[in-house]
């Protein structure tokens, strides 16, 4: 296959997809170990009652002005979307790629957050995991007002309205998502992969990359058990484990990965890998033997989220601005340069209508995406994906180190 030569391609191959490069190693970060260790022990909020969100909605107002912090890589570099925000709205705005990690985020936002002071931002993005929920449970995420969400009610996917980490949207509207299935390099794998199975196969071993964040790696342990992760117990992460240290001592994993995986497998360093769908597309748009599947027992989705936190200055604006994203032509203009999967699916007819009218590369481009499963997963692969095993922090003290113990050793 010829390499697309088109302007996001460019970027994601000559620079790192910062977005995914160290997020994955939250469970092993000096920030997680640090709150891990003091135990994030902030008194849980109760849930947010109707009367308490509507009041705390009629007494907010328009600013014109909105503090956006995002992940690198997560918006056009003339950031047209926020240009168009505000034309329509006369809404100015900050945006400020701020976000590296989520455990090093929470770890400078917990403490200023807890003295009731604001973090200077409006819209802030963190992946579902154990960083968000410890946000909502401590009560620093705003309860959003659905009722200036229409564009959100029409367009969101309904798999995208009711995630088991925030029940019915009350804290979170999606950003975009990612999959994490296996890739592997067609090189080297003549066998269609199929099933979760192959990376603990003797026959490929030595050759096998495995992730080394707690939480990835514990999903596929406990989807290879048999184990549904969102409904797991104690003694499903020690199974899950046993079998991840069996296939350690046998030999099988090359390397417990960050984002380097997806070089390893490039190259053929390793044959096989847990894999991030993002990094697999855009190897693929560059021409390289590598292919990406959702086992037939299941893989993980993950998304990152957008929400208001406690003490923001410009709630009205940034609910405008959430809400405004869900316009199917800006989401297209999104996922266009993101390539990580959108949470409005008429994002994909979008690309096709483009491509029709486009030419050369950038039709092939764009033909690509529209057609990729990678960024528009089927129902088939929906159907098999798992979100994270929610955590409480004693929970926590119990989860990472049975996984941590394997990798790190």
């Amino acid at each position: 296959m010829e390499p697309l030569h088109i302007p996001a391609l460019v970027r994601g191959m000559t620079q790192p997809r910062t977005r995914r490069d160290v997020f994955r190693m939250a469970g092993l970060s000096a920030a997680g170990l640090a709150l891990a260790a003091c135990g994030v022990q902030g008194k849980k909020a109760a849930p947010p009652k109707a009367d308490a969100v509507q009041d705390y909605w009629s007494k907010q107002t328009k600013h014109g002005k909105v503090v956006f912090a995002n992940w690198p890589e997560y918006m056009p570099e003339d950031k047209a979307p926020l240009e168009k925000f505000k034309q329509a709205t006369g809404i100015s705005y900050e945006y400020k790629e701020v976000i590296q990690e989520n455990a090093e985020f929470f770890g400078k936002a917990e403490p200023v957050l807890r003295a009731g002071q604001s973090l200077g931002y409006d819209i802030v993005v963190m992946t579902n995991g154990v960083q968000l929920q410890h946000m909502i449970d401590l009560g620093y995420v705003v309860p959003l007002d659905h009722s200036k969400l229409p564009n959100f009610a029409a367009n969101a996917g309904e798999k995208y309205k009711n995630r088991s980490y925030d029940p019915g949207n009350v804290y979170t509207v999606p950003f975009a998502s990612g999959v994490t299935g296996i890739a592997y390099n067609t090189k080297y794998v003549k066998d269609d992969i199929t099933s979760i199975e192959a990376l603990f196969d003797p026959k490929y071993k030595g050759r096998v990359g495995m992730m080394a964040d707690a939480q990835e790696i514990g999903n596929f342990g406990m989807i290879a058990t048999g184990a549904n992760p969102e409904n797991s117990t104690e003694a499903d992460w020690k199974k899950a484990g046993e079998k991840l240290k069996a296939q350690r001592d046998a030999g099988i994993v090359r390397k417990y990965y960050d984002q380097s995986y997806i070089d390893a497998v490039s190259k053929g360093d390793i044959w096989l890998s847990m894999a991030w769908s993002g990094d697999v597309f855009q190897r693929q748009l560059a021409g390289e033997p590598v292919k990406f599947v959702v086992p037939q027992e299941g893989g993980t989705i993950w998304t990152d989220n957008m929400l208001i936190p406690k003490g923001a200055a410009n709630p009205v604006d940034a609910l405008m601005l959430m809400d405004f994203l869900y316009q199917p032509a800006i989401a297209a203009e999104l996922d266009e340069f993101i390539q990580f999967v959108t949470p409005v699916p008429s994002v994909q007819d979008l690309l096709k209508e483009k491509a029709k009218t486009a030419a050369g590369a950038d039709k092939k481009a764009l033909e690509a995406m529209a057609e990729s499963p990678l960024m528009f997963p089927s129902e088939a692969d929906y159907a098999k994906l798992h979100s994270y095993t929610k955590l409480t922090t004693q929970q926590e003290q119990v989860f990472n180190p049975i996984f941590q113990s394997i990798t790190q050793a």
